[in-house]
């Protein structure tokens, strides 16, 4: 689901970019086909020619290995940016295309630093929110987090049970999903950058907030419902805490 959600965010990158830059229906047309060209076309090398290159750029060296993957993710980036798509959506794709060994191994590698740049990213786009004008979409965010969850949670649902899990388990699956909110950030930082009005990203940043402080009590309360319903079943009293 969460490959699913990427892969579309490569189409509606190119969109969110060219509908904030006032863009026009033929540009936004060229953008959506092109973005569908290249996300088809990652996916056929990566199923077709992906263990192959994987294995070309193999190396017992780590550091050759993450210069490997850095060169194919700039190279990725630079051809998107070159025909109109986000150099993000790019880099995305061109780590599609590696796959086997090599792939999880830099993937173990790129591990601390994927949490640092992700760190990094949070408290540049905080620098451009004003923590003033959180008070005012507070209604507005709360009214988004409220669907955006209820869709999360429906969904993980439905695939849980897709795949025979119990109800337990569903709801595990749907709260897990709730927080997620990196690309609610994206967008919102790219619309900052763009010139869009500062409530933009002030709304995402509320938005994100909810979802990630929703999440955890609605677990908690999913994990000590289901620990009582057990001891309800087994003929013994609910445990308080």
């Amino acid at each position: 689901m969460t490959v699913l959600e990427d892969l579309a965010m490569a189409a509606y990158l190119p969109v969110v970019t060219i509908l904030l830059s006032d863009g026009s229906p033929t540009r936004l047309l060229l953008s959506v086909a092109l973005a569908g060209a290249a996300v088809g076309g990652a996916l056929a090398l990566g199923r077709r020619h992906g263990l192959l290159l994987g294995r070309a750029i193999f190396s017992r060296s780590d550091e050759a290995l993450l210069l490997g993957v850095l060169a194919i993710g700039l190279l990725g980036a630079g051809a998107a940016q070159a025909v109109g798509i986000s150099a993000a959506v790019g880099a995305f794709l061109a780590g599609i295309v590696l796959s086997g060994a090599p792939a999880e191994r830099a993937q173990r590698l790129l591990r601390p630093l994927r949490d640092v740049f992700a760190a990094v990213f949070f408290v540049f786009f905080g620098f451009q929110i004003d923590p003033a004008s959180i008070p005012s979409t507070l209604p507005a965010a709360a009214a988004l987090a409220l669907l955006g969850a209820f869709g999360k949670y429906a969904t993980g649902w439905f695939a849980a049970r897709r795949m025979g899990v119990g109800p337990p388990g569903r709801r595990r699956a749907g709260i897990l999903l709730i927080p997620r909110g990196e690309f609610s950030l994206a967008v919102a930082a790219l619309g900052v950058g763009l010139g869009a009005a500062e409530a933009f990203g002030a709304l995402a940043a509320t938005y994100v907030l909810l979802t990630a402080l929703a999440a955890p009590l609605l677990a908690m309360l999913t994990v000590r419902g289901a620990g009582e319903h057990r001891a309800a079943r087994a003929g013994d009293p609910p445990r308080r805490s």
